[in-house]
């Protein structure tokens, strides 16, 4: 009985880690954008948490002389007046500016 116990909570986070993989990010356009030739800054972005129901905000120096900040999307389901579902969709936002304390190659 332990041994099958065992198995079975096994097989059960095996089937719950199955849907966190690359390949299922990559298929529903959810994982990172390839870069051409894997060429690029991977350095991590420093991230500011806000508090549930708004976007988190990443920023990184992005090349000489200029910052990117980014937030997140956000997917929420409203309901209208007559009760029907509408699923919601807010965008990520990215912009880069100046920053003199930027500096690169």
């Amino acid at each position: 009985m332990r041994r099958l116990t065992a198995v079975g909570a096994a097989l059960a986070l095996a089937v719950l880690l199955g849907g966190c993989s690359q390949k299922y990010y990559d298929e529903r356009g959810k994982a990172d954008a390839p870069v051409a030739g894997r060429a690029g800054d991977d350095t991590p972005a420093e991230v500011h948490n806000f508090p549930d129901g708004f976007g988190n905000l990443a920023t990184k120096c992005v090349g000489p002389g200029k910052r990117g900040y980014t937030t997140t999307r956000d997917v929420h389901a409203e309901r209208d007046d007559g009760g029907d579902t509408e699923i919601v969709i807010i965008p990520a936002n990215a912009v880069v500016v100046d920053d003199p304390g930027c500096t690169g190659p």
